[in-house]
């Protein structure tokens, strides 16, 4: 198993707080992690920091988790990919999503509806544009060129590189069909290894669909690890950002993050905890999650307990653990990245 991280999220943006995060990547490098990732959703953008990252790096692979497909023309998204793939020496990983409606309708004003459909085609421009053949294409939510207008088709003017891979963050079993698909890695969230199943098997048929096998994507799963010989603090801290998840990523009809919990042996808790959220009882609701929800959603706890957590997550077949470090400080949490890092390095060293 490799090793990744996060960079950002919806609080990403405020003053100074960039300082920080390029300190904590570039320790990160020097640690040996292998990919950082920027989050996007409604606070920094996932290219910026990318691009600065890209020159304060000379190792690390750069990706973004992930673009917004609703936010910009497949075309746009093109032209960004083969500029930080230029820009990083060939290690940029471009991280795709269909976010949900409360973002796609609310913040950018464009219609959710078959969000399936506007994967496929943005993948299919994207694979154009990669390979430097003009762009041409006829669906339902592109047309290249516009018909009737005075557009023609046009390549990029970028040298071609089609070896960029394609991320797709997805969690509805047919969204998981197409990443196994069309894909070259899967951005996991709200895994367990305990029910991998519940996404794995949907990716696995869709890489059969393709003619390849699960063993061909890169699998990265987030998960928040800590260690500490009494894990109830650590637990109890993360309960407010999983009741946050269940009851508040996505509308009251549409939680893609709480269904994936309900699929993954929580549809109870999942139920309880997004009632409690949209009554305005959040401290309720915090309480109302599990512990084992947190405990099999993460690495926290002894470090016998996180060496059986990294076994479970590598047995699962994860290939890559994209790790959120504990920690009160910067340097509290580069520790636990240090020590998680040397873990999942000997339990991949054990494993072969």
């Amino acid at each position: 198993m490799k090793v990744a991280i996060g960079v950002g999220g919806p609080g990403s943006g405020r003053r100074r707080d960039f300082a920080a995060s390029v300190d904590f990547v570039l320790e990160a490098e020097r640690l040996g992690v292998d990919s950082a990732w920027t989050a996007e959703a409604w606070g920094m953008d996932a290219v910026s920091p990318l691009a600065f990252l890209a020159a304060r790096t000379t190792r690390i692979r750069l990706g973004t988790g992930i673009l917004q497909i609703s936010a910009r023309v497949p075309a746009m998204t093109a032209m960004t990919a083969l500029s930080l793939a230029a820009l990083s020496g060939d290690r940029f990983l471009l991280g795709l999503g269909a976010s949900g409606p409360q973002v796609v309708e609310g913040l950018h004003g464009q219609p959710f509806a078959r969000p399936l459909a506007r994967m496929r085609e943005t993948i299919e421009i994207l694979r154009l544009a990669f390979r430097g053949e003009k762009l041409v294409h006829e669906g339902r939510h592109h047309r290249l060129p516009l018909p009737g207008g005075e557009g023609k088709a046009l390549r990029l003017a970028q040298p071609a590189n089609p070896n960029i891979p394609i991320y797709l963050a997805t969690l509805t079993p047919r969204a998981l069909e197409l990443t196994g698909e069309l894909a070259d890695g899967w951005l996991g969230t709200s895994f367990t290894p305990e029910h991998a199943e519940a996404h794995l098997a949907p990716l696995a048929e869709g890489t059969a669909r393709a003619g390849r096998r699960l063993a061909d994507l890169d699998l990265c799963v987030g998960a928040a690890v800590g260690f500490a010989d009494d894990p109830e603090p650590l637990l109890r801290a993360r309960k407010p950002g999983m009741a946050f998840t269940l009851g508040a990523m996505g509308s009251a009809r549409t939680n893609f993050y709480n269904a994936a919990y309900r699929r993954g042996g929580f549809a109870d808790a999942a139920e309880e905890v997004q009632r409690l959220w949209l009554a305005g009882r959040r401290d309720e609701a915090a309480a109302a999650v599990p512990d084992e929800m947190v405990l099999r959603t993460s690495l926290l706890g002894s470090e016998a307990a996180v060496r059986e957590r990294l076994r479970l997550y590598r047995e699962a077949g994860i290939t890559t653990l994209r790790l959120d470090p504990v920690g009160a400080s910067p340097t509290e949490r580069l520790d636990v990245l240090g020590r998680a890092v040397e873990l999942v390095r000997q339990e991949s060293a054990g494993a072969s």
